[in-house]
């Protein structure tokens, strides 16, 4: 009996107020706690109630990175699933996301850029919200009490109302462009401040590259229009002009036949929508009449199509031998996304 009692009272044995008097009455902090309950030692406790604040905001930062990663993957599955499938089908019975599907039927290469847009709007989204929820939670762990930080907020509130309200509108009008479709990645626009190809659309700013390889970084609030060139379908236009001397009616029928002619090759089918149109005179000089020759093209291909149709037009007004007039306007400009033509 005696030696039972002496084996209970070894010196590894740990009085039961270890925790209390290595983290104090309340038990704070949690390391100090754990290190104290798992050690036995006063000392551990005391290193754990210093180590604590830094541990915290560690662990509360690779908690953030973890999240934000597996938010972003299950955006980025969810937005191709859309691409392929056409809708949300994990969210076909909400109705708050109806404005997604509002543009269908949507082409493919219409969709793709969709999602990408969509796609890199909502994981900019999700990434604010989850790292701003942790830097309050960091600031928490640092001593920062929850009604300084209302304080401090309703504070900085004030402060962004007034000193960051273009930020504001720009991410206000950011949101907007995004899921109303005014834009998506690949898109040629005119912004009324630059002109190009769209690479990249977040909720602040929107990238542009234009002809001569220019990046443009442009602020959704200070967009006034968009003019989209690349959406659902576009139209080549062609101002052909010919001498006062020729035949405006045959003029007009060598135009629509070569037009047609192009059309139906099996190299231009995917291209041209529609079957061209001659509109007739559009316009009178001093020297020549100008004939107006549209088509409608699938989008970005409306630059392409023109091309071949003046070189065509021009060989076939040749050898019916009428006479072309005279060149008074602008050279047709080339696309954004393309370099200039000789």
């Amino acid at each position: 009996m005696s030696l039972f009692v002496a084996q209970t009272a070894s010196p590894t044995s740990v009085p039961a107020d270890t925790v209390t008097r290595a983290c104090g009455v309340d038990r704070e902090p949690w390391l100090c706690r754990w290190l104290a309950d798992t050690t036995h030692s006063v000392s551990a406790g005391h290193a754990g109630a210093h180590l604590s604040p830094l541990v915290s905001v560690l662990l509360i930062a690779f908690g953030a990175w973890l999240v934000n990663r597996v938010v972003r993957r299950v955006i980025r599955r969810a937005v191709t699933q859309w691409e392929s499938a056409g809708r949300f089908t994990w969210l076909r019975n909400r109705r708050v996301f109806a404005m997604l599907e509002k543009t269908s039927p949507t082409p493919d290469l219409r969709r793709h850029q969709r999602a990408e847009t969509i796609g890199g709007g909502l994981r900019s989204f999700a990434t604010i919200i989850i790292w701003s929820v942790a830097i309050v939670l960091m600031l928490s762990a640092l001593g920062i009490k929850a009604a300084t930080l209302l304080t401090s907020a309703g504070l900085i509130g004030v402060a962004l109302g007034f000193g960051a309200q273009n930020l504001l509108r720009d991410l206000i009008a950011g949101t907007f462009i995004i899921f109303e479709d005014q834009v998506g990645v690949g898109d040629v626009i005119d912004t009324g401040l630059a002109t190009g190809t769209v690479e990249a659309v977040t909720l602040r700013t929107t990238k542009l590259r234009d002809v001569e390889g220019v990046a443009w970084y442009v602020p959704n609030g200070g967009i006034p229009r968009v003019g989209n060139k690349s959406q659902q379908w576009s139209r080549a236009v062609l101002d052909i002009p010919v001498s006062y001397d020729a035949n405006i009616d045959r003029a007009q029928e060598v135009i629509l036949e070569t037009a047609r002619t192009l059309a139906h090759e099996e190299r231009w089918r995917d291209a041209i929508l529609a079957e061209p149109e001659v509109w007739g005179v559009e316009s009178l000089s001093l020297d020549s009449v100008v004939i107006r020759l549209v088509v409608k093209t699938a989008p970005l291909e409306q630059w392409r199509v023109a091309r071949e149709l003046r070189a065509r037009v021009r060989r076939a007004l040749g050898t019916a031998g009428i006479a072309a007039g005279p060149t008074t306007q602008n050279p047709a400009p080339s696309p954004p996304n393309e370099p200039p033509k000789p």
